[in-house]
């Protein structure tokens, strides 16, 4: 931290790129600029580390939610089957509004509605191997 107020002071200091015989000095401007980048950067990654850590974690809410699956209805409008703890629930998903349309326990679920990805998330790997496969034959 010692280089914190050497920097702050080398960026508030206007006339450094100018030399004491009136000329102009690039090597100090450029140290100027690159001090003053240096100091932004910094400036970005605490925000970003205070950000995080005022939202709280994530990683134990993504663990009791689960989507058990989903359909659409119409262009911008899905039923989605989000499964918290022990109960089901029947979500209308709509631009700019959630609507619950039915709550039901898991063990009401019928046997065969095992839960399934929503087109689009299989990951990378299954992608590029049914692809590879594809390719093969």
């Amino acid at each position: 931290m010692p280089a914190l107020p050497l920097a702050v002071g080398l960026l508030l200091l206007p006339g450094l790129s100018i030399a004491a015989d009136g000329s102009f000095d690039a090597a100090s401007s450029v140290l100027q600029m690159l001090l003053g980048l240096a100091l932004v950067i910094g400036l970005l990654f605490a925000a970003l580390h205070v950000l995080r850590r005022l939202s709280g974690s994530k990683g134990l809410a993504a663990g009791v939610l689960r989507i058990r699956g989903a359909t659409a209805v119409g262009p911008r409008e899905r039923v989605v089957l989000l499964e918290v703890a022990d109960k089901i629930l029947v979500l209308g998903v709509a631009p700019g509004r959630i609507s619950t349309l039915h709550t039901l326990d898991a063990s009401e679920l019928p046997a065969g509605t095992a839960p399934q990805a929503l087109p689009g998330t299989d990951d990378f790997q299954a992608w590029l191997k049914r692809t590879l496969e594809r390719r093969t034959r």
